[in-house]
């Protein structure tokens, strides 16, 4: 691997990460695990109570870098169906046909996981694991680069179902956010006074960006000692 490649992937993870940070006070060790687990094609479960800036976290990551985005909003009544979608009939052609679900993108925010029941849970295993999914016997490719980052409440919520840890192997990282310090929390209401800073956040890489850097950690050399 040259250096040069391990140079621009760094370069490429450092205006990730500052992008971020216009959004995201005082966490830029979070922010770093972040960058590290999209660019090491790895899953993050992104924990903490309500209202830190969970969501806003991910929202913010899809936009510093620019490719698909979906978010699936979890609840009880969620069903696998509607995460990978399904074969839907066509009376023009009287026949059926894939409509993708919302799982099909290349960057998902899966909010409130732990919401949806165990039986909607099971079907991002194969999601994360082979970057596909089977419908009907029919296997669909997710597109690359693909990223899964899953927002969960504390347990001790209502309403919450516990993730096995077949579920939980998949994630290559877990980030807790902790409350924000006082001084945070002044930083936060100054940089919305005149509106939220995501609003005006712009791209900062882009999917060719992401996958160089990819392959590029790729080719890092560990020792077996």
């Amino acid at each position: 691997m040259a250096e040069s490649d391990l140079e621009v992937a760094a370069g490429i993870a450092q205006r990730i990460a500052a992008n971020i940070a216009q959004v995201i006070v005082g966490k830029d060790p979070e922010v770093e695990a972040m960058v590290l687990g999209l660019l090491s094609s790895g899953h993050v479960l992104l924990e903490g109570p309500s209202g830190v800036g969970k969501t806003m976290f991910a929202r913010s990551l899809a936009r510093s870098v620019d490719i698909d985005f979906r978010r699936i909003q979890c609840t009880s009544d969620l069903l696998p169906s509607d995460v990978t979608g399904a074969y839907v009939f066509d009376q023009r052609d009287a026949d059926f046909h894939f409509r993708p679900g919302p799982i099909m993108a290349n960057l998902v925010l899966v909010d409130e996981i732990n919401r949806a029941s165990p039986r909607t849970q099971s079907a991002f295993l194969e999601c994360m694991e082979e970057q596909q999914v089977t419908v009907d016997g029919v296997a669909h490719a997710i597109p690359a680069p693909f990223l899964l980052i899953a927002t969960r409440n504390p347990e001790h919520h209502g309403g919450t179902f516990p993730l096995p840890e077949t579920e939980l192997d998949r994630f290559h990282l877990r980030i807790f956010l902790d409350m924000p310090s006082a001084n945070e929390e002044a930083a936060v209401v100054e940089r919305q006074l005149g509106g939220h800073p995501i609003e005006d956040l712009q791209p900062v890489a882009g999917p060719a960006d992401v996958q160089a850097a990819q392959a590029a950690l790729k080719e890092i050399y560990v020792d077996r000692q």
